[in-house]
């Protein structure tokens, strides 16, 4: 009997929140098999499936670094897969690799498409998606090539205890920075100092938020990580240093409200000029050269305890994604956000 394989595709643009069961729908086929391959492909099994908030802003139909994706159209994300049949020259079956396969369980791979993990002994597979995969890698570029911490600055990371802004903070300690992480509960904060290593942790959604940000930066923010964007952005840039440098990444405060077109904007941008603050926005695929090296740092750094993963997965298979991507917008995550798609042993490497 011929396997049955499930994917989601997107059944309409949602207005505001994804809503589970109508902003996608879940539909079954036939797998693909390996009579189908072509030359330079290789037929995978998803086992996890990333989950980012980048996607909510894939789903609006506004130029962007990527098209969006179109109703009727796979879900589009990045997942760590098995390699079932290969025709490529890069991967032999039973090769772990990192597949741009989108939200379904089997799928043929083009060679440009997929790559076999490769991290060094002491990280665990997953990292290919979090610490040492595109969410590690965003918070290496970021601080590498905008925010260029130095030792002694402080460094004001927003979204702190998510996938990005987690490791950021790592990063920005590496280099001898004092950090101070912006979250959403008391928990997480406690996260961000205790196992993670952040020197001050703050909860924006405390009502002496801009109070404890002010004291927490007696001396100003002279690199800015942002994740939000909105009023904590708009905070921040009030604290910013002479020269800071704001590095623009995220804005996921909006993404479920037409990218913040519908909110008032951010109404002191006059700091930029007159702090003379560098706000620069970038995409981790403006680097692609450096991606190899940069993922090795990465790797080594967590195999040598200088950074912490933090990880929130979800079981119950594909079926589930839909309603697990809603934790990365109502604060339900911790770390990087993923959906075990099909169980796997969870070794080191």
């Amino acid at each position: 009997m011929a396997r049955k394989n499930s994917t989601f595709i997107l059944a309409e643009r949602p207005e505001g929140a994804i809503i589970p069961g109508k902003t996608f729908k879940l539909v079954e086929g036939d797998a693909p098999t390996a009579s189908e391959l072509k030359d330079g492909q290789v037929l995978v099994e998803t086992v996890y499936l990333s989950l980012d908030p980048a996607m909510r802003a894939w789903l609006y139909d506004f130029r962007s670094y990527v098209p969006p994706v179109q109703i009727g159209e796979r879900m589009r994300g990045g997942a760590i897969a098995r390699v079932l049949a290969s025709k490529s020259p890069k991967a032999k079956e039973g090769d772990m690799v990192f597949s741009q396969s989108g939200w379904t369980e089997v799928a043929i791979v083009d060679n440009d498409k997929f790559d076999v993990i490769d991290l060094p002994k002491g990280t665990k597979v997953t990292d290919a998606l979090g610490a040492a995969g595109l969410t590690g890698l965003t918070a290496y570029f970021g601080l590498k090539h905008i925010g260029q911490p130095k030792a002694g600055e402080t460094v004001v990371i927003s979204g702190a205890a998510g996938a990005t802004g987690s490791i950021a903070g790592q990063i920005a300690k590496i280099s001898g920075a004092r950090v101070v992480g912006i979250a959403g509960s008391d928990e997480k904060c406690e996260i961000l100092t205790k196992e993670l290593g952040f020197d001050v942790a703050i909860n924006y959604k405390s009502p002496t938020f801009r109070e404890d940000l002010a004291k927490a930066t007696p001396k100003f923010i002279d690199v800015y990580f942002d994740n939000v964007g909105g009023e904590i952005l708009e905070t921040a840039l009030d604290r910013a240093a002479f020269r800071s440098r704001f590095i623009m990444c995220g804005s996921i405060s909006g993404y479920n409200d037409r990218l913040g077109r519908s909110g008032t904007g951010i109404r002191n941008l006059h700091m930029v000029t007159v702090q003379r603050v560098r706000m620069e926005g970038f995409i981790v695929i403006d680097y692609p050269d450096e991606i190899p090296a940069a993922k090795q740092q990465l790797g080594q750094w967590i195999a040598e305890g200088k950074i912490k993963r933090k990880e929130t997965i979800i079981k119950g298979g594909l079926k589930v994604a839909d309603t697990a991507i809603g934790n990365l917008f109502n604060g339900g995550n911790t770390g990087k956000l993923l959906v075990e798609v099909k169980p796997y042993e969870a070794s080191m490497l």
